[in-house]
């Protein structure tokens, strides 16, 4: 993604962080501001998935994706919030999932946290919208075509599958929405996709 940026004419800061941990997320905004300046737009991807029955998860794998699927949003969202709320502008863009509306046996350590994010996002869109932060929560609802994915899944047809690229044109459409009509929520899924 880096060397994509950077052919297009943009430019590229890697930095990593753990989400789950508070301090981790901290010194990494730290250098993010420090080589860039205050980020005016936060998407919040990152996430954790251990399928399991309440029984059989682990405890502290339990914990580890809640985390990931939801703490780690609220670590990121403290560290840009102040400079946002006191420009008067920026996005937060929260990347939900379909477990984020319902929990399914063998889906509490997903659903709970997706959850979770997604009262979050209602929370700080309620808090600081008011402010000139737009918060959206936006519901992935089916498979993302990825590399990853393809190799699971070498047969499955493109159409049955989101497009990378159709998301990232929606969250730039976020970031630009006019403030007299923004999304607080919305669903993506291909047109395939039962639901």
């Amino acid at each position: 993604a880096r060397r994509e940026i950077e052919e297009g004419g943009g430019r590229a800061f890697p930095v990593l962080a753990d989400a789950t941990d508070h301090e981790s997320v901290a010194r990494a905004f730290g250098r993010i501001r420090s080589e860039l300046g205050d980020p005016q737009v936060l998407v919040y991807n990152a996430g954790a998935f251990q399928p399991g029955g309440i029984l059989e998860i682990e405890p502290e794998r339990f914990d580890y994706c809640f985390r990931a699927n939801c703490a780690g949003a609220f670590y990121c969202a403290r560290e840009v919030l102040p400079a946002m709320a006191g420009a008067g502008r920026g996005t937060i863009i929260l990347t939900g999932a379909t477990a984020s509306l319902r929990g399914s046996a063998r889906f509490a350590a997903l659903a709970v946290g997706k959850f979770g994010l997604r009262a979050l996002a209602q929370s700080m869109a309620r808090e600081f919208g008011p402010q000139g932060v737009h918060v959206a929560h936006v519901v992935i609802d089916g498979q993302i075509d990825t590399p990853r994915v393809r190799a699971m899944q070498p047969d499955r047809e493109t159409h049955t599958m989101l497009s990378p690229g159709a998301i990232a044109e929606t969250y730039w459409r976020l970031h630009v929405q006019d403030p007299t009509a923004w999304t607080l929520e919305l669903d993506l899924r291909p047109a395939v996709e039962r639901f």
